[in-house]
């Protein structure tokens, strides 16, 4: 089947089906201009709740499709492959984290899980954050309780030189970005001097600290169409790029590089083919399920971190 018509049978499906195509903003250029909606993973989901939709298609990872089936139970979460994980949601098992908690109860955590976890873990949590809004949710959490940031602690630390809370935190990253180095990025600023860095919180305390802004991927699309610069290195995944060009069309965005090749590809990301979408609307599998006391109870901290972000 030949791409045009691939196009055509997705379209035609997803008309069938009355189905709503999501596109995480690190999926590949084919997925992202099928879409109806590109974004960040909460955002997506949230899309999907204000269509008509019967049918979410979710182009992303696992915990992404959990995140809109959290939100939109009554609808049909389907993913092009069920395959398609994340090292930073892994790290953070739900029973690993229960029995930390058990074992560390005299501390009285607050748990703040970034959203980039499975749906066993925000279950446990007391509030979901973003990339974008963690700053905001961190300040108001309560001050007479110890906060356990899960699971990425580069994520975490970078809060913590915000707001100057201070928390405990996994020991857990997205291999994407621990990929980015300090070598590898001063290397590309000597290269492009006039470009600005705009990077990952999820990045290294070394490679944030060469950025020009650290800031959300939905935050990124903002920043460098409102700043007077003309190129930017773009240090996250690299399906942002594509993003970023289709918006900004009269701008320059450089990949930002790793010590062993010129732009950071997620594995488990591309994993998403226009073939798999296409599989995955004509039967309706693989399906996001989830118990629906889990569901209920990983949905209280979304909820909660919408409340503070009012």
């Amino acid at each position: 089947m030949v791409a045009t018509d691939l196009v055509e049978e997705i379209l035609a499906l997803k008309k069938e089906r009355n189905a709503v195509i999501l596109a995480h903003n690190y999926q590949s250029r084919e997925i992202q201009e099928l879409a109806d909606f590109v974004g960040d993973s909460l955002g997506l989901s949230y899309h999907a709740a204000d269509t008509e939709a019967d049918v979410i298609a979710f182009c992303g990872v696992h915990f992404m499709g959990e995140t809109a089936k959290i939100v939109n139970p009554a609808k049909t979460v389907v993913i092009p492959d069920m395959d398609a994980g994340c090292s930073l949601s892994d790290s953070c098992p739900p029973g690993q984290l229960e029995a930390f908690l058990r074992e560390n109860a005299a501390k009285n955590y607050y748990v703040i899980a970034y959203i980039n976890c499975s749906a066993g873990v925000k279950a446990l949590s007391d509030v979901i954050v973003t990339s974008g809004n963690a700053i905001r949710i961190v300040e108001a959490a309560p001050k007479d309780r110890n906060i356990l940031f899960v699971p990425d602690q580069n994520l975490g630390s970078w809060v913590m030189e915000k707001t100057g809370r201070k928390m405990d935190l996994w020991r857990g990253n997205c291999y994407v970005h621990v990929e980015f180095t300090r070598h590898s990025i001063a290397r590309i600023r000597e290269q492009y001097p006039d470009a600005q860095v705009v990077a990952h919180p999820e990045c290294t305390y070394a490679v944030r600290m060469l950025a020009d802004e650290v800031c959300s991927t939905e935050k990124m699309i903002g920043y460098c169409r409102d700043t007077p610069v003309d190129s930017f290195i773009i240090v996250t995944e690299s399906g942002m790029l594509h993003r970023l060009r289709r918006e900004i069309p009269g701008k320059t965005f450089i990949p930002g590089p790793t010590d062993a090749c010129a732009c950071a590809d997620c594995r488990y990301m591309k994993m998403n083919t226009l073939e798999k979408l296409h599989d995955c609307l004509l039967k309706l599998e693989p399906q996001i399920l989830i118990p629906e006391d889990i569901r209920v109870r990983a949905e209280r901290p979304i909820r909660r971190m919408l409340e503070l972000s009012k």
